[in-house]
């Protein structure tokens, strides 16, 4: 379960709470006791590649019909 902090405390302990989440933590910042952000560690995304599968995918292509 994700740690809960008001955003006062998280502003005013922003440092500590980066280090926390580096650690593997995840931080909920809360507004008047709501959910309304969550602090987690990035991670990026893998771009997508056309064509990325090039030669690995095979599929039989004869039940395509080109006459209409």
């Amino acid at each position: 379960m994700a740690a809960m902090v008001n955003v006062h405390e998280a502003k005013t302990h922003l440092s500590k709470l980066l280090e926390r989440v580096e650690n593997g933590e995840t931080i909920v910042i809360a507004r008047a006791g709501k959910p309304v952000a969550e602090l987690r560690a990035y991670s990026p995304r893998v771009p997508f590649v056309f064509g990325g599968l090039k030669d690995t995918v095979w599929y039989d292509d004869s039940g395509w019909d080109d006459e209409r």
